[in-house]
C-alpha cells in the first residue's frame, strides 16, 4: 500500500503538472457538452416551404397561413407550377413543398374531401419524418377549426385520403401528454448521453495514451525492474483516471441541470455508483488498447476506432430498438448502452435501484470481464 500511495501522488502531480491536460479533463469536456448539447438534435426549428397553390381559394390561403403561422415553417418561394417546386428541392432551397391542387375547396365541400400533398426531401429520413409529423399536426389542427361537414382531409404524399366523416358520425376527441419530458425538448434527451460519452473518452482514451506515453519514454521498462507490483502499478495508472472522470460526471450533471434544466428526479448517488461501474469497463478497454500498441499514435487510432462503434451501437442518437434484430443483440453486449439507458432512466423517470437493477448488473459484469482481460492481455505483451 505504501508504494501504491506513492505511485498513486506521482500520478496525480504527473497529471496537474500538465496544463495541457488538465485543460483536456475539465474545460474541454464541459466545451463539448454545451456544444453538442445544442447540435445533436433532430428538431426542425424552422423548415423552408415551396407553395404550390393551384386553387387560390380561401380554404387553401388558409391552409398556407396555418403552415406560416406555427413557426416551424417559412414561405420562401411560390408557384403554380410543380416543375418550379421540384427544380428548388433539387437546389436545396427549400425541404418541402406543398402542394394544393385545383378545386381543393370545391371539393371539400362537395364531395366532404380533399387532399393536400407534401413533398419533401428526405436524405435525412429523420428530418424528412420529423418535418411532415410538424405539417399534418398543423394542418389537423386547422381541420378541427372547420364545420365538420366541411373538414378537410390531409393526405401525405404516396398515402391516400381518407373519407371525412358525415353529418351525425360520432366525433373521437384524441388528447396526448407527454410523461418524463412534457416539454418535448430534446436536450433533455441527449444531454444523459453526452455525459456518458464525455467521461468514455477520459477513461478510455486517456488510460490509454497515459500508459502508451510510459511505453515511449521508457520509463515502463524501469518501472518493471522495480520491486513494484504489475497490479499496483496497474491500480496506480487506473485510479487517478477514475477520480478525475467521476469529477467530470459530477460537473457535467452540474452543468446540464443549471444551464439546460435537465432534471435529475432519481437520486444521484445510484448515478455516481453505475459511473464508477461502467469506468471500470471503460478504463479496462484503454489498458488493452495500451497492451496491444507501441505509439501514441497507434493508441489513439484504435481508441477511437472502439469509440465509433460504442456511439453508433449505444442508442445515442439512433434508438436500439430502431436497429436490425441482429444489430440489437450486438448491442446488448454494449455497457456503453445501458450506462446511457440508466442515466435517462434514473435523470427523466426518477427510476431508483430496484428499477435499474438490470442494468447495474449488465455493468459489473462487464467492468469485471473485460479489466479482467485486459490485465491478463497487459501481463502478456510486457513481459
Amino acid at each position: 500500500m505504501r508504494a501504491l500511495r506513492f505511485l498513486l501522488r506521482k500520478e496525480f502531480l504527473q497529471i496537474f503538472r500538465n496544463p495541457a491536460l488538465v485543460r483536456m479533463l475539465f474545460l474541454i469536456p464541459v466545451v463539448q457538452l454545451l456544444v453538442l448539447s445544442n447540435a445533436a438534435t433532430f428538431e426542425v426549428k424552422r423548415a423552408r416551404m415551396f407553395v404550390v397553390d393551384q386553387d387560390g381559394s380561401t380554404m387553401s390561403r388558409g391552409v398556407v397561413d396555418r403552415l406560416a403561422a406555427s413557426g416551424r415553417f417559412d414561405p420562401t418561394e411560390a408557384s403554380a407550377s410543380v416543375e418550379r417546386g421540384h427544380d428548388a428541392l433539387m437546389r436545396r432551397n427549400v425541404e418541402i413543398i406543398v402542394v394544393i391542387p385545383a378545386d381543393f375547396e370545391r371539393d371539400v365541400v362537395r364531395e366532404r374531401r380533399g387532399a393536400v400533398q407534401f413533398l419533401l426531401n428526405a436524405e435525412d429520413g429523420a428530418t424528412a419524418g420529423v418535418t411532415s409529423a410538424y405539417a399534418r399536426e398543423i394542418l389537423s389542427r386547422y381541420a378541427a377549426e372547420i364545420n365538420a361537414d366541411l373538414t378537410p382531409t390531409v393526405a401525405q404524399s404516396g398515402v391516400g385520403a381518407e373519407r371525412a366523416p358525415q353529418r351525425g358520425q360520432p366525433q373521437v376527441e384524441i388528447r396526448s401528454r407527454g410523461w418524463y419530458n412534457a416539454e418535448l425538448d430534446y436536450r433533455y434527451y441527449m444531454v444523459p448521453g453526452i455525459l456518458v460519452q464525455l467521461i468514455t473518452i477520459v477513461g478510455t482514451l486517456l488510460t490509454a495514451m497515459n500508459i502508451v506515453r510510459e511505453k515511449e519514454a521508457g520509463t515502463l521498462d524501469q518501472l518493471n525492474v522495480t520491486p513494484i507490483t504489475r497490479g499496483v502499478f496497474i491500480a496506480a495508472k487506473l485510479i487517478p483516471l477514475w477520480t478525475i472522470a467521476m469529477v467530470v460526471l459530477g460537473i457535467g450533471l452540474t452543468v446540464a441541470h443549471v444551464v439546460f434544466g435537465v432534471p435529475i428526479h432519481g437520486p444521484i448517488a445510484l448515478i455516481f455508483a453505475a459511473a464508477g461501474l461502467y469506468l471500470i469497463a471503460a478504463l479496462g478497454i484503454g489498458l488493452w488498447v495500451s497492451a496491444v500498441t507501441d505509439t501514441q499514435q497507434q493508441a489513439m487510432f484504435v481508441n477511437f476506432s472502439i469509440l465509433m462503434v460504442y456511439l453508433l451501437m449505444s442508442g445515442l442518437f439512433t434508438p436500439v430498438s430502431s436497429m436490425p434484430h441482429w444489430a440489437q443483440r450486438v448491442a446488448e453486449f454494449n455497457p456503453m448502452m445501458h450506462f446511457i439507458m440508466l442515466m435517462r432512466n434514473v435523470m427523466l423517470k426518477g427510476a431508483g435501484f430496484a428499477d435499474v437493477m438490470r442494468q447495474l448488473v449488465v455493468l459489473a459484469t462487464a467492468g469485471v470481464v473485460v479489466l479482467t482481460f485486459a490485465v491478463r492481455q497487459y501481463h502478456k505483451r510486457a513481459d
